[in-house]
């Protein structure tokens, strides 16, 4: 499976991928509410790169993390919080403790999980009036639009499953998909904020964060050789080995029903 991929690279997938906004951290810690009485769960935490933050809020944290590589690397950033905990295990699978969580979050990982068990197991996992707090990371245009644009003939050489011409959208188009919670009998009042961050990157740097992305890693080793030289190339011979890019990241929170 594709989400399999990341234990892969669990190092690379500390130091390259981006970290969240901290105005978004501290949204999702005000509206949630957590702190030193809060138990909360976080599904699928890679290395924690939301997991640590929250921490410092004093919560009771209960990582639930698939990889084990990525699960050592968590439980090495946690270790100056005796409060968080990290389990490996599969959430679809994992047997739910009998005292219901005060929050539960997901960033980025969420979508991975079987859509016709994610909600009815996290419902169950969180205490009537829980929060959920769902985060998603979007590729949207901005910072070095030019790169962004002339990079796509690279993926169209290396990469069959590249649609032609397709270029990243606005932030304005991005239409945010909260029907699964809005028609769910266990959870109400979603809400939605947007937090936008830009980051510039080296040509290796760059690279590096490529190669967390599961389906970079998921492409044939000559074909993702091949992509990765392409890429790197452009960057270096036409942007002075530098390039910023644009992230969109949506914190999309619901209150657990009573029933």
């Amino acid at each position: 499976m594709l989400r399999d991929t990341f234990d892969e690279a669990a190092e690379l997938y500390e130091r390259a991928r981006p970290r969240y906004p901290r105005s978004l951290v501290e949204e999702l810690a005000g509206v949630t509410g957590i702190g030193p009485d809060s138990r909360m769960l976080e599904i699928g935490p890679g290395t924690g790169q939301l997991t640590v933050p929250l921490a410092g809020f004093g919560c009771r944290v209960t990582a639930v993390e698939l990889g084990p590589a990525l699960a050592a690397v968590a439980r090495r950033r946690l270790r100056n919080f005796p409060a968080a905990d990290v389990v490996v295990a599969d959430f679809e699978r994992w047997e739910l403790p009998p005292e219901p969580f005060d929050v539960v979050v997901s960033a980025t990982a969420f979508h991975w999980l079987d859509p016709a068990l994610r909600l009815v197991r996290t419902a169950r996992a969180l205490r009537p009036g829980g929060t959920l707090a769902l985060v998603t990371t979007l590729h949207v245009a901005g910072g070095t639009q030019e790169f962004f644009d002339r990079v796509q003939a690279c993926y169209e050489r290396w990469d069959p499953a590249t649609p032609p011409g397709l270029r990243l959208p606005p932030e304005t188009d991005m239409a945010t998909h909260t029907g699964e919670l809005d028609h769910s009998p266990y959870f109400g009042d979603v809400t939605v904020s947007r937090h936008v961050q830009e980051i510039t990157y080296t040509a290796d740097a760059y690279v590096d964060v490529l190669l967390t992305y599961s389906n970079h890693r998921a492409l044939d080793p000559a074909a993702r050789r091949g992509l990765l030289t392409c890429v790197r190339e452009l960057v270096e011979t036409s942007f002075g080995s530098r390039v910023t890019k644009r992230y969109l990241h949506e914190l999309i929170t619901a209150r657990r029903g009573a029933s």
